[in-house]
């Protein structure tokens, strides 16, 4: 059976102390599934746009090797171009 040996011969097993730092969190009062909204005019319509080409961009990506989650991207890419057929 294998031992520890120290160089000091009062020291038999060493030990390793892990300071941890408590952390106290400030409590967040936010309700759960709120949402931040998007600014108006210009900003808010490129914004949808790039939103809707990123959706598009993803749909094609997994198309060949996820077709629920490409189903799930086209899906929100369908509601974001319906959102900008209403802005126009």
């Amino acid at each position: 059976m294998n031992t520890y040996r120290s160089e000091h011969p009062n020291l038999r097993f060493g030990r390793i102390f892990v300071r941890t730092k408590n952390v106290i969190m400030d409590n967040q009062y936010c309700k759960v599934g709120a949402i931040t909204p998007i600014t108006s005019g210009q900003k808010a319509l490129a914004l949808i746009e790039s939103q809707y080409q990123n959706f598009l961009r993803k749909a094609s990506d997994f198309k060949t090797t996820d077709d629920k989650l490409a189903e799930f991207f086209e899906l929100k890419a369908r509601k974001l171009k319906k959102l900008l057929e209403n802005f126009v």
